[in-house]
Formats: C-alpha cells, sequence, structure tokens
C-alpha cells in the first residue's frame, strides 16, 4: 500500500515536497545566514592587505606563468581596453559589488518557491561548492591582479559599493581569496538553476549569459585570473556531483497527499 502524506506543514511556513519532506522557509534563512556568518569568519581570519599570507604573492606569479604557458594570459590587455570605457568599468564595479548576491538570492528564493523538489540539491550544492572554496583559499592563497603593476584596483579608482582598501575591509576582508572565484561557481550555480526552470525566452538568455559577464567582471575590476573561474567552475561541478549522492529530501517518490 503507498504511503499517504499530509500536504499541511506541521509548523508555519512549512512546504510540504512531493516525497513528504518538508522545508521551512524560516529555517532556510537562519540555516543560510547561519552558514554564510561562519564562512565569513573563516575566510577573513587572515584578512587584510597588511595580513598577507605566505606565498599568496608566489602563488600569483604561479598562475600567471601557468596561464602565459597556456596562452590564456590575457586579463592585462582585457583591463587595458576596458579602461577605455569609464561607464563599463563603473558598471562592473557595482556589478562585482552586488549580483554576485541579488542574483544567487533570486535563484534560491525561485526554486524554493517555484521547483521545492529540486531546492534542496540546488541548496547543498551551493553550500558544499562554497566550503570547497574556502578549505582552497585556505590551502592556496591567492593575491588578485590588482596587487600587481600593471594593474588598476577599479574598485578604488572609481565609483563603487565598496573597495578593498576602504577602512573596516582593508583590515578585515581576505583580499588573497582569489582561487577559486566564487563570483563564477555562484554564477553557474545560478545558470544551472534558471535555464531549465524559466519560461521566457529573454530571461534564458540572460541566465545562459550571467556567468559570463560575471567573468568579464572579475577579470576587467583585476580581481580575479582567468585560472581562478576555471577553478569556480570545478568547484561547482565537484559540489554539484555530492550534493546529488547527500541529498535525500525532494528526491524520493512522490506519495499521494492525503
Amino acid at each position: 500500500m503507498s504511503a499517504v502524506v499530509d500536504r499541511k506543514s506541521r509548523l508555519p511556513g512549512g512546504r510540504v515536497l512531493s516525497d513528504g519532506h518538508t522545508l521551512y522557509w524560516w529555517v532556510e534563512i537562519l540555516a543560510i545566514i547561519g552558514f554564510y556568518i561562519v564562512y565569513s569568519a573563516i575566510r577573513n581570519i587572515h584578512g587584510g592587505i597588511s595580513h598577507a599570507p605566505p606565498h599568496a604573492f608566489d602563488h600569483a606569479r604561479q598562475i600567471m606563468s601557468l596561464e602565459h604557458h597556456l596562452g590564456m594570459y590575457h586579463e592585462q590587455t582585457l583591463q587595458e581596453w576596458a579602461m577605455h570605457s569609464r561607464p563599463l568599468i563603473i558598471f562592473g564595479n557595482y556589478f562585482y559589488g552586488s549580483f554576485h548576491f541579488i542574483v544567487t538570492i533570486f535563484a534560491g528564493v525561485f526554486l524554493f518557491r517555484r521547483y521545492s523538489d529540486d531546492y534542496p540539491r540546488f541548496r547543498n550544492a551551493l553550500g558544499i561548492t562554497t566550503a570547497i572554496a574556502l578549505i582552497r583559499f585556505t590551502l592556496y592563497p591567492l593575491a588578485p591582479p590588482r596587487m600587481f603593476s600593471g594593474f588598476v584596483d577599479t574598485l578604488a579608482k572609481d565609483p563603487a559599493f565598496w573597495s578593498f582598501n576602504s577602512g573596516g575591509m582593508k583590515d578585515v576582508s581576505n583580499q588573497f581569496a582569489a582561487m577559486p572565484s566564487v563570483h563564477i561557481a555562484w554564477a553557474t550555480w545560478c545558470a544551472f538553476a534558471l535555464v531549465p526552470r524559466v519560461h521566457h525566452r529573454w530571461l534564458k538568455i540572460l541566465a545562459v549569459i550571467y556567468p559570463f559577464i560575471t567573468l568579464t567582471v572579475i577579470v576587467i575590476t583585476a580581481n580575479h585570473y582567468i585560472l581562478d573561474a576555471v577553478g569556480g567552475f570545478a568547484i561547482f561541478l565537484i559540489g554539484w556531483g555530492i550534493s546529488g549522492v547527500v541529498t535525500r529530501a525532494g528526491r524520493g517518490p512522490a506519495v499521494p497527499a492525503t
């Protein structure tokens, strides 16, 4: 005999999945906030330009050397091209400081409300991906391009929501967490979540190109190397794979409602 599930949640704010698991939006928010606080605290233990971890600049030279070897060291050329258009740089500054969060939050809320059965795996994939990035930051601190001559720190030079050189950010933020690029990892996550699920063609197009716009922005603002983006994409794939193994909610057989 098939199991029967009461589709009404026991507590307010619940959403019952097709397999009987229940999600609560307020639990999700508290968990995400808690995770991000812990992530930020660990990430920024060695924050600030005055606390440069050992080998961060050596690692950067390794990345640049490898990119030269692979024929993909174009960061300086791309920034020099972009610097001819101040509106483009300003757009990049504001995009870098905001869309990283805005689009990811939108995609998460969209999944929770419209594709609840898919939400748990995507939530887990994002958490695992971010945790992998945190481990990588610790094991391989990397100085971003903006710390080298020939590059411009656009967040400090032109209008932006914030700058790594501003008082609080300069003393607290880990400026050597460049590899892998979490911006790219999260942008790829958003594309995976949205492209198959949004219905309007223009939204699909925006979701497809969002990671590529993000790649352009992180390079022209001199905050990342192209290989950082490759690393971001790689950790997303790892996180997505692991999430498929560990996620149970929303993936079981559907049970009839009472």
